[in-house]
């Protein structure tokens, strides 16, 4: 039971959330010296930025016919779009589901199914709130283009937020990922937009929780199944 308990409360933490850990406990030791209440403010914040950077296991559906959301958070947007033209998608929309990522969720971002990454594009721009829609053609993006095994490609953009200040991407060009495999972080708040291959159906609504590695977003047969 306690070691039940102790696995729900304490996730593992991604290595780059060490040094933020690092600074916030260090700043909360100086508020301690202060002043006692400010200290235990620090506490908290310690604590937040440790859960920020959680990293815990996903069980990743092993179907090859479906894809998983990048990142936890809510489904902010579900419409046809023209994909960046850095990702080489055409200029055609393609139907794009975006996830918003608050400054609670875990921002640790996972490849939605498996595929060669064909393109890494990384743009400069804007930190608009990611949650409005035009934050994925002027926001600071990063894209991959990521090819399946049957020729068909789709899109995952990571979009920094109004908090967000640092995309990382530890995956680069030629790489084969997995459904579900770690690829990339984003630092403080922001989204994920998915470009499915054309012709296929979202499984999800707006404004539903997402698990990143483990909610299935789209069913890559075409068809339609309940969200």
């Amino acid at each position: 039971m306690s070691v039940s308990m102790m696995s729900t409360f304490v996730k593992p933490m991604h290595p780059e959330g060490r040094k933020f850990v690092a600074i916030a406990a260090a700043i909360t030791l100086v508020l301690f010296l202060i002043w006692e209440p400010l200290g235990w403010i620090g506490v908290g914040l310690t604590v937040w930025v440790y859960y920020f950077f959680r990293d815990p296991e996903r069980a990743t559906p092993m179907r090859d016919d479906v894809m998983v959301s990048p990142a936890d958070g809510l489904v902010s947007l579900l419409e046809p779009a023209v994909p960046p033209a850095e990702l080489g998608l055409g200029d055609q929309p393609l139907m794009r589901i975006s996830v918003f990522m608050s400054v609670f969720n875990c921002h640790v971002n996972r490849l939605p199914t498996a595929g060669t990454v064909e393109t890494i594009a990384y743009r400069k721009g804007k930190f608009l709130n990611a949650s409005l829609d035009k934050a994925s053609a002027d926001n600071e993006r990063n894209g991959l283009t990521v090819a399946l095994p049957d020729g068909r490609r789709y899109g995952v953009v990571q979009i920094a937020g109004l908090v967000a200040r640092r995309i990382m991407c530890w995956t680069k060009e030629g790489d084969v990922l997995t459904r579900g495999e770690r690829f990339g972080l984003i630092r403080f708040g922001s989204r994920l937009d998915v470009y499915l291959p054309a012709g296929v159906t979202p499984t999800v609504r707006i404004g539903q929780t997402m698990v990143a590695g483990e909610t299935v977003i789209a069913d890559l047969t075409g068809t339609q199944s309940e969200g």
